[in-house]
Parts: C-alpha cells; sequence; structure tokens
C-alpha cells in the first residue's frame, strides 16, 4: 500500500517563506517542529498532487490520520505521533491540519473573507498553537498567534495565486473582492494582473494589514526568550511582504526577499526583541530560564 512519502513534490522546510524551527528556537524543541512541519507538508503534497483523483487524495489523508491515531502505518504519522507521545500533547492541531487539507480538496473559491479566514482556522492558525504547546506557553497566547499564522497564510495565497489557479484550479482570493474591482477570476491565468485584478489583490493585502494591526505583538506575549525571537524574526518578514505586496504583480513578480534581506531584517527583529527584555529585567527573568538548550 502506498505511503505519504510516495506523494511528495520534493519542497522541504527550506523552501518556505519563513524560518521553520530554525536554531533560534532551542534544540529540544526542534525535533517534534520538523516531525509536524513533515506531516503537514505530506498532507499538503497530497491535497496538491496533479495525478490522484479527489476520492483518491481523502484516502491519501485518511490514512495519514490514522497512524496519527495509532491505527496505521504511515511513517510520517507515526513519527509525530511519537513524538506527540513523548511529550504528553495532543494530536488535535495536527487533526485541525488536515480539515485544511481536505477542505483543499473539495472546496476551490471563498466567497469572501469571512469564508477565507473560516479556512485559516484550520489551514494556518493550528501551526502557531502547536508550537506555542510545545514550548508551554499559555493558551492566552493563542489568539495573537492566530492572527499572525493568518497573515503568513494569506502572504502566500497572495504570492501564488497566479500558481494556484494554473495548477489546481484553487482560488483563494474571495469572489467579492474580486467581483468589486471589476476582476474575474481567470485573470489569474494571465503571465500579468490587468489593473482590475491588480487592485483587487492590493485591497485584500491593505485589509491584511488592516488585519495585522488589530492584534498584538505576539512576540511580547511570549515567555521563552528563544520563541519569541523567532516570531519577532517572522512577524518583521511578513510585514516586509506585505509592503512588497502592495506594490508588485504577483502573476509577473516573484515576490520574495532575497537571501540577505531576509537574514538583515531578522537580525534586526532579534536584535530588538533581546533589547526589549533586557531592558524588561522581570521579562528577561521569565523568560530566562526557558531560553536554555
Amino acid at each position: 500500500m502506498s505511503q505519504s512519502a510516495d506523494y511528495r513534490s520534493g519542497k522541504g522546510y527550506r523552501d518556505e517563506n519563513f524560518p521553520v524551527a530554525s536554531h533560534l528556537v532551542s534544540a529540544r524543541h526542534r525535533p517534534i517542529i520538523m516531525a509536524y512541519y513533515d506531516f503537514a507538508r505530506s498532507a499538503d503534497d497530497i491535497s496538491d498532487h496533479d495525478s490522484l483523483t479527489p476520492a483518491e487524495k481523502l484516502a491519501q489523508l485518511d490514512r495519514l490520520e490514522a497512524s496519527l491515531t495509532g491505527h496505521g502505518d504511515d511513517p510520517v504519522g507515526l513519527r509525530l505521533r511519537a513524538a506527540l507521545v513523548e511529550r504528553g500533547l495532543s494530536p488535535r492541531h495536527a487533526l485541525d491540519l488536515l480539515k485544511a487539507f481536505r477542505q483543499d480538496v473539495t472546496k476551490t473559491r471563498y466567497a469572501n473573507w469571512d469564508e477565507l479566514i473560516g479556512y485559516c482556522t484550520y489551514s494556518a492558525m493550528p501551526v502557531g498553537r502547536f508550537v506555542l504547546d510545545v514550548h508551554g506557553e499559555d493558551v492566552s497566547t493563542w489568539a495573537a498567534s492566530d492572527v499572525l499564522c493568518t497573515v503568513l497564510q494569506i502572504i502566500n495565497h497572495t504570492q501564488d495565486c497566479g500558481k494556484d489557479y494554473r495548477n489546481l484550479d484553487r482560488v483563494y482570493i474571495p469572489q467579492d473582492m474580486l467581483a468589486a474591482a471589476g476582476a474575474s477570476t481567470d485573470m489569474l491565468g494571465a503571465a500579468y494582473a490587468t489593473p482590475q485584478l491588480l487592485n483587487c489583490l492590493h485591497k485584500l493585502t491593505e485589509r491584511t494589514q488592516t488585519y495585522f494591526a488589530s492584534s498584538p505583538s505576539l512576540a511580547g506575549e511570549i515567555r521563552d526568550t528563544r520563541l519569541a525571537c523567532e516570531v519577532a524574526a517572522i512577524d518583521a518578514l511578513a510585514r516586509k511582504l506585505l509592503v512588497m505586496l502592495k506594490q508588485r504583480d504577483p502573476l509577473k513578480d516573484k515576490v520574495h526577499l532575497s537571501k540577505g534581506a531576509m537574514i538583515a531584517t531578522m537580525i534586526g527583529a532579534v536584535a530588538g526583541t533581546l533589547v526589549r527584555r533586557i531592558g524588561s529585567g522581570g521579562a528577561m527573568q521569565r523568560g530566562s530560564q526557558s531560553a536554555r538548550l
């Protein structure tokens, strides 16, 4: 019987827009985070696979879930299950992700912003919640994490809007926003955006920025200093990408930071976080124990 590894795209954590379990995170937390990432990557590759029928995709996602819950033999699911058991953590955040990947198989259009956020509830929010649980952070941090993770997801949707439409006939850009701008779904298949489509994409980016601004800084709510540094770096990268998306055409341009710009942005964010924590002795003291390797 086939396993999830048979459908891998070859994409890995180094290909992502944002750091995954970087060395900013304590070494003892990186293996379980990578097991979660591999599980998510496998499920994503299944849902996007070009030769599987919808029924076959759903069957493969079911097998992945069965292994996670102790009823199957897929190595990726078993690896995450073992890591969760060792740390006494629930599989809930991985199971929530599977809801999003099943939805990717069956739903290809989103009527409005609320539907898009509903999708992100399962496709994005569980990722941040999982990482926070791994670090033993308080559930009160979930609200800010949900916003940050949703922003990262919408950035990805906007960057890849043309590719998603051409390769998967999948459109995350809200249909009502397209209509309001005088744009249509088929415009996403072109080599460059029409003025109407570009206006829609820029409006979506503006709405995402407003949504982002409504939330407090997640890094400021996290006790673990090393995790706070990684989150601050991700936050800063997201803000830079949003600025770029308001200025560029994602159908024509590759809207990504260069390696040098990415490193410089992360260094600046980490340095700022450390300075603020040093300036606040209480926060630094709370994070000192969890910041150790």
